[in-house]
């Protein structure tokens, strides 16, 4: 990052005051009779209520609308283990995108936890305040365990965004740009590399949308992961396939897809001429991608391309996703986010770029025209349509799944019949 740039940034975060984000009160406190409402003797009732039925929590409280996202700090962004404290930053900035995006209210809570049990017994025994956890920055493999023992003990949605937001809108753009090329995510054969939260998320919800498991081949930095080798954990040996290939280059061979979720510079120019005909590569290393988008243009023509910047078309970014998931899953009462809810998320989002695109967001992006095509296969995340269609789709689908306490919100689209 230029100098000008680092001090723009330090400035942003530290003037007028620090952080980004702040608590208001949301009712009058203005008169002795407000107070009295407020806090004691009124509060009392809404008290004996909560405790007579939990539910009324959600009519009496801002539980239905408010957030944790929680971290332990070990996977900061790009960074690495930075601790819990250096990655409040980050969580105050999802923050601000939750309450942008989608209205809802976050607490950011930074856990310096000594081991990974601890960490656990913190979130759940904090969860009662909240609607929702989003676990956020908490390094592979822990946070397979930590999110499927968090979601055994709760009976609120957890979601770490960094496995299913990803995931979500990695299958989203990747539906389209499979259709654009005449093919079908049955009959595709995918290379994935990147073995850790956001790539194992993504086999998962790539086979439960109809991809052949034994169609795809999972890497790390190692190579592909095959039944022989020894030194791969169960969340990897899940997906082992028996196979000769090794290298990445054995495996982009042949391939229709590549979804890159790993490092820098990892995909030559050579691997992608070697990719079938009309091949699709996702290289969303951030903030440089596997194999630049002009690289992989001037060695395919044929090609579809996405990767995880903004100065290039098709950004795969979880803005896309976890607002308008969380949105639908409060405004039901959620007690998890199904696997349903995300396909639906998957399938509103990839149904929303096929739609004529509104003058306020051809606007927002300084663009004449934009329309489904290779270069725009997924929404922008300014469209002000996501609001519209996806928190009603996962909403319908944590109904149809079984997961929701509340009824279809009245002010919410009718469902298609």
């Amino acid at each position: 990052m230029k100098k000008e740039m680092k001090q723009a940034a330090l400035d942003y975060h530290a003037l007028p005051k620090p952080g980004k984000t702040a608590v208001v009160p949301t009712k009058p406190c203005e008169t002795q009779h407000d107070l009295s409402l407020a806090y004691t003797p009124g509060v009392a009732e809404p008290v004996r209520a909560i405790a007579a039925d939990p539910e009324a929590a959600y009519r009496y409280t801002n539980k239905g609308n408010l957030v944790a996202v929680i971290t332990n700090g070990t996977a900061t962004l790009g960074l690495g283990n930075q601790g819990a404290l250096a990655c409040k930053p980050v969580l105050e900035g999802k923050a601000v995108l939750f309450k942008r995006f989608a209205d809802i209210d976050v607490f950011d809570i930074e856990v310096d936890a000594p081991d990974r049990d601890a960490f656990i017994d913190t979130v759940a025994n904090i969860a009662p305040t909240f609607g929702a956890i989003n676990l956020e920055d908490i390094a592979a493999p822990d946070c397979f365990a930590i999110e499927e023992i968090l979601r055994a003990r709760l009976d609120i949605p957890v979601f770490h965004d960094d496995q299913h937001g990803t995931a979500v809108i990695i299958c989203a753009g990747l539906l389209n740009a499979l259709e654009l090329q005449g093919k079908k995510l049955s009959g595709a054969h995918i290379v994935l590399l990147g073995a850790g939260a956001a790539g194992l998320a993504t086999i998962q919800l790539l086979i439960a949308l109809g991809a052949r498991r034994d169609h795809i081949l999972l890497l790390d930095s190692k190579g592909v992961i095959h039944p022989g080798r020894p030194d791969i954990n169960i969340y990897k040996r899940r997906y082992a396939q028996a196979t000769d290939k090794r290298t990445l280059a054995d495996a982009m061979r042949g391939a229709d897809v590549f979804i890159g979720v790993s490092a820098a510079n990892t995909v030559s120019p050579e691997m992608v001429k070697s990719m079938a005909a009309k091949p699709v590569v996702f290289a969303l290393a951030n903030p440089d991608p596997e194999i630049r988008p002009e690289i992989a243009h001037a060695a395919r023509t044929d090609l579809i391309m996405a990767s995880g910047r903004s100065d290039y078309p098709n950004q795969v970014n979880n803005v896309l996703g976890f607002p308008y998931i969380f949105r639908g899953a409060l405004d039901v009462h959620a007690n998890s986010v199904s696997r349903a809810m995300l396909i639906a998320a998957v399938r509103a989002l990839a149904q929303l770029a096929h739609e004529p695109v509104p003058a306020e967001m051809l606007r927002a992006y300084g663009l004449t025209q934009l329309a489904f095509g290779p270069d725009y296969i997924i929404p922008k995340p300014l469209d002000p349509r996501l609001i519209h269609t996806v928190p009603p789709a996962v909403a319908r689908a944590a109904i149809d799944s079984g997961v929701a306490r509340a009824a279809y919100p009245a002010h919410y689209p009718k469902p298609a019949a």
